[in-house]
């Protein structure tokens, strides 16, 4: 097939569309309900396929049209190269077309029902795992942050992670489709509700996460600003306001200040006399040349003595902070607002010994910016005792776009994962804070700026959740049923290549139609 034929297809274009319908469930839009049908469309045409490989394609626009329309934003940072991004990124979901053709075209039967009612969601799940690794990018608009702003439904990732709240939803979609393909109405419609009530009513039997006392926390948001100096200034004003109010942790956003603190003496002693002010320690956000010649990303813990710990960010934006393969893609930094050179990454994490205004320790899990799109990471803070999980941020760069407000909703998704509170400082917004299990508690848009000043209930630092103690079981599991549905399908192609042929879900689900097996096959 040329590649005019391939592109002349209009299934394949309205594949494409049909990936971005999912992105409305997410902030911007935020349509969050759409996320438990928004999938119908696509999978229906994947579904009408002529063929498995047909199928895979449609999968593939699908993915590509899904990452065109979350990461439009990225535009300024990347220009051009976010097209050949959603073309490598939307490869991934050709396993899901294939997927839900093999298993849903045609009338399907119970037997072929059930199998894409684990099936089905668990290649979604095992395709946003895959495109999670930090190497290829990062888990950014998982299906299941989509519904940030229930939490409810997030119990569901006190279980098993924002990767469960995905499955469920998968489920949920693959339900309908299975009530448009009929003839099944019981098994869809029971699955349907279960879907939807799954969350709800761990969150009415679980336990809330134990509190741990609390602690006040002030955010500042210094607002655009003109220069590096004038943000400098502004945070610094905005913090001075506080001296007369009982702040246990003053938090500066990412790149609040671009001196190097530990040579840069006369910043220093200004953020010095300011927590000494203040009676709070302040974390700030350096974003520095450091002495060995290379610019990194660090929260830095000040107190009135100095600097008392560093934590240096590990996890780095792909053409952002640095660029892939930049000997063969440094052009696009020409083309666009990419990093003009490589930050450089931390070697590990660590809790920072934060102490709150009367000098009792409130240790943090102190992340930065992207970091929070990743689970492990909070895991890994709560699992080390974490009472609080900070973040700071800055996307001013994306400020008129749907990021900023995506950005602050993953707090929610990491507060309902670990059972801790989360508080977000971001340079222009949105600065938030969610309680242990992920309802907002203050919010300061990208319009406003200031100290948005928050009471926070603590997490009793050994309280764990299931998905603390049991990780990423929901992701493994789905990679696991995923290589054995692939298995299945190769060993029976093998066997009808070699003349003996086997009854599949396929043509199990036409023998119990009354139709000859031999039509229809994928």
């Amino acid at each position: 097939m040329t590649l005019r034929t391939a592109l002349s297809q209009p299934a394949r274009w309205y594949s494409l569309a049909a990936g971005g319908l999912p992105v409305l469930a997410f902030p911007g839009a935020g349509q969050a309900w759409l996320a438990w049908v928004a999938l119908v469309p696509g999978m229906l045409l994947m579904r009408a396929a002529p063929g498995g490989r047909e199928a895979a394609v449609r999968g593939w626009w699908f993915g590509a049209g899904f990452i065109l329309v979350a990461m439009y934003w990225l535009v300024p940072s990347i220009g051009p190269a976010l097209l050949p991004l959603a073309v490598v990124f939307g490869a991934l979901q050709a396993a899901f077309g294939f997927a839900v053709h093999r298993l849903l075209h045609g009338r399907v039967g119970p037997r072929r029902a059930a199998a894409a009612l684990v099936v089905v969601p668990s290649v979604w799940v095992a395709c946003e795992f895959a495109r999670s690794w930090h190497a290829l990018g990062g888990p950014w608009a998982l299906l299941g942050a989509s519904q940030w702003e229930h939490p409810a439904v997030l119990a569901l990732a006190s279980v098993g992670g924002v990767w469960l709240v995905s499955a469920v939803v998968v489920a949920c979609n693959t339900a309908v489709v299975v009530l448009v393909a009929g003839p099944l109405r019981v098994l869809p419609t029971a699955v349907f509700a279960g879907c939807l009530a799954a969350g709800p009513v761990l969150f009415a039997l679980l336990p809330p996460p134990s509190q741990g006392g609390s602690a006040t926390v002030a955010l500042v948001q210094p607002g655009q600003t003109s220069d590096d100096a004038s943000r400098l200034a502004a945070s610094t004003r905005i913090t001075r306001a506080l001296v007369d109010r009982p702040v246990d942790l003053v938090v500066w956003g990412e790149s609040s200040t671009t001196a190097d603190l530990d040579r840069e003496t006369a910043v220093l002693a200004g953020l010095r006399s300011l927590s000494a002010a203040t009676g709070a320690q302040l974390l700030v956000g350096e974003d520095a040349r450091k002495a060995d010649g290379r610019i990194s990303k660090d929260a830095v813990l000040v107190t009135p003595d100095g600097v008392a710990a560093r934590y240096r960010k590990i996890r780095l934006v792909p053409f952002g902070e640095y660029i892939p393969f930049r000997s063969a893609l440094g052009w696009i930094a020409g083309v666009s607002k990419a990093a003009g050179e490589n930050r450089a990454p931390g070697a590990a994490f660590r809790l920072l010994p934060t102490t709150d205004r009367a000098g009792a320790p409130l240790p943090v899990g102190a992340l930065i910016c992207f970091e929070s799109a990743f689970p492990d990471m909070s895991r890994s803070a709560a699992r080390d005792g974490a009472p609080l999980i900070v973040y700071q941020s800055a996307t001013s760069t994306f400020q008129r776009t749907w990021a900023p407000e995506q950005h602050a909703s993953l707090g929610a998704i990491r507060a309902a994962e670990t059972g801790r509170p989360v508080v977000q400082a971001a340079l222009t917004g949105e600065s938030v804070a969610y309680d242990r299990q992920g309802r907002r508690l203050a919010r300061l848009g990208t319009d406003g700026s200031g100290a948005l000043v928050v009471r926070v209930p603590l997490a009793e630092p050994s309280a764990l959740t299931w998905y603390d103690r049991l990780g990423d079981w929901v992701p493994l599991g789905a990679v696991a049923v995923t290589a054995v549905s692939g298995a299945v399908v190769a060993v029976r192609r093998g066997r009808r290549s070699a003349g003996a042929p086997a009854a599949g879900p396929a043509d199990g689900a036409q023998q119990e139609a009354g139709r000859p097996a031999a039509r229809g096959r994928a």
